[in-house]
């Protein structure tokens, strides 16, 4: 009998946890927070978030309440990450520092099609049971990543392609007036004279 088709696997949870429940939070005053994660816990984000290494990491802020019912969580993500080169896979390093921006709404409305172009405040979410600063911070953190990071000196080259027969083009080729000169000395041979003279 043959294998059942694998099921795809369901989105993994940050190792890194921080929960606070919103109906404990003060309602008047903010909740600071101060995530620093130990050796153990970045090396479980690194695996998380794909990375080689994730020699520092701090995830700094508050939870305020704004309004009667609803909730902004404010803080600054900072971090050295170490990812593989998208040229080479030599390790590369990069310093982040990203500002964070959530708001809580307890009357969440999805918005649809032009509200969504129009509003562009991809911040909001509905208000939960639980806020986890560490679950905003892992967020923030693939978020912010380098998408092709590069080492010094990585370069992928120039591609050339031509049908049988015919002169490649090179990037310089495509630049405009890259072949004036040439075309003007095959057209008038003297013209490249004159300008040496």
């Amino acid at each position: 009998m043959p294998d059942a088709p694998a099921q795809p696997a369901a989105p993994a949870t940050s190792p890194l946890s921080h929960p606070l429940i919103v109906r404990q939070l003060p309602a008047r005053k903010a909740t600071r927070f101060d995530l620093t994660p130990d050796q153990d816990m970045r090396a479980a984000l690194a695996a998380h978030a794909g990375l080689i290494a994730l020699p520092f990491l701090r995830f700094k802020g508050e939870v305020q309440p704004k309004g009667r019912h609803d909730l902004a969580l404010t803080a600054t993500l900072e971090a050295v990450v170490v990812q593989a080169c998208s040229v080479t896979l030599a390790p590369v390093t990069t310093r982040l520092s990203e500002p964070v921006e959530r708001r809580y709404l307890a009357d969440f409305a999805e918005p649809t099609g032009e509200e969504v172009e129009l509003d562009g405040n991809d911040t909001d979410e509905p208000l939960p049971e639980v806020i986890d600063p560490g679950q905003v911070a892992t967020e923030a953190l693939i978020l912010a990543l380098p998408l092709y990071p590069r080492a010094d000196g990585a370069n992928l080259g120039e591609a050339i392609f031509a049908p049988p027969g015919t002169k490649p083009m090179s990037d310089a080729d495509l630049r405009p007036f890259a072949g004036l000169a040439a075309l003007r000395e095959t057209l008038d041979p003297k013209a490249g004279e004159a300008d040496d003279s």
